[in-house]
């Protein structure tokens, strides 16, 4: 008997890098020709290799909240509101749906350190990590396979991520765009939220908030209590700055999994109510409650 679709797990392992990598290109090959996909599976591999260490002049990552495997649940994210806008008739166009692609895959290389620079973390870039992943890609934009004409786009898009500043100060030359920049902004917040280890890695999430000096953090219990907070910042974002475009995922899950429901607003939610339990109950430390991490010890990278 087939497996009823529930929760993200019962499609995918979100931590198994070959299967993120070979569901994003199904997804892509729906509305777009499979040839052109190579544009977003070189790109892949190359960041797989700069967050591992293997990129010539970076060190690797060293961020444990941000890191590869945030990527890639990013870049999947990204796919699925693709394929759910253009099942509503947004009918995104194939050079900027690669673009958009490419900005997931390139959205946080800001927290990667150059090799000359040995102190601390690349938490310590938080606050502009944005700029630093735009120049990164710029500095190795011909490496990259990526084009002069297209990093400006790129650009821009990355910059929708940043929810320290105005999105609406960002000048988009075209409706188009604007959405592609609503899908990466959207994916950002779901992809990390909805994932099954969200709680525990926010653990990893206060020491790189702690490196950067961000106020307000000082304790781990701080980052679990406040996250109940940024959930609510996060709802009105999707809503109000991304103008709900992650509706549009109901509709890929639906076409693709006959499941009418979005699975990441649910695995969101659950993960928030569970938080909520966590807060409520203080008989006990609450980093015993906290015990999804195994999967940082199997992680397979698709490298």
């Amino acid at each position: 008997m087939k497996k009823k679709i529930s929760q993200l797990s019962h499609i995918l392992d979100h931590h198994d890098g070959k299967s993120i990598i070979r569901e994003t290109r199904k997804i892509f090959s729906f509305h777009y020709p499979s040839w052109s996909f190579r544009h977003v599976s070189g790109l892949h591999k190359q960041i797989g290799s700069l967050f591992s260490g293997n990129f010539t002049g970076y060190r690797g990552c060293n961020t444990e909240y941000h890191d590869f495997i945030h990527t890639e649940e990013v870049l999947l994210a990204v796919a699925r509101l693709i394929d759910g806008c253009n099942l509503n008739g947004h009918d995104l166009p194939l050079s900027l749906s690669l673009n958009l692609l490419r900005a997931a895959l390139l959205h946080d290389t800001g927290y990667i350190q150059e090799e000359g620079d040995l102190y601390g973390t690349g938490a310590k870039y938080t606050s502009r990590h944005i700029h630093r992943s735009i120049e990164f890609m710029r500095k190795n934009g011909a490496i990259l396979g990526i084009e002069t004409r297209d990093m400006e786009c790129i650009a821009r898009l990355i910059r929708g991520t940043d929810f320290r500043s105005d999105f609406t100060r960002i000048e988009f030359p075209s409706d188009e765009e604007r959405t592609a920049a609503y899908i990466l902004g959207t994916a950002d917040l779901l992809g990390q939220m909805s994932s099954r280890t969200y709680l525990e890695k926010l653990l990893f999430l206060y020491y790189e908030f702690r490196e950067a000096g961000i106020e307000g953090y000082n304790t781990e219990y701080d980052m679990i209590y406040k996250t109940v907070g940024f959930y609510e910042f996060t709802k009105e974002r999707l809503i109000g700055v991304f103008n709900s475009i992650f509706m549009n995922m109901k509709d890929h899950f639906l076409r693709r999994y006959n499941v009418d429901v979005n699975l990441y607003s649910e695995a969101l939610d659950r993960n928030i109510e569970y938080l909520y339990t966590i807060i409520k109950d203080d008989t006990s430390n609450f980093r015993k409650k906290l015990k999804r991490g195994e999967w940082i010890h199997t992680y397979r990278p698709a490298l």
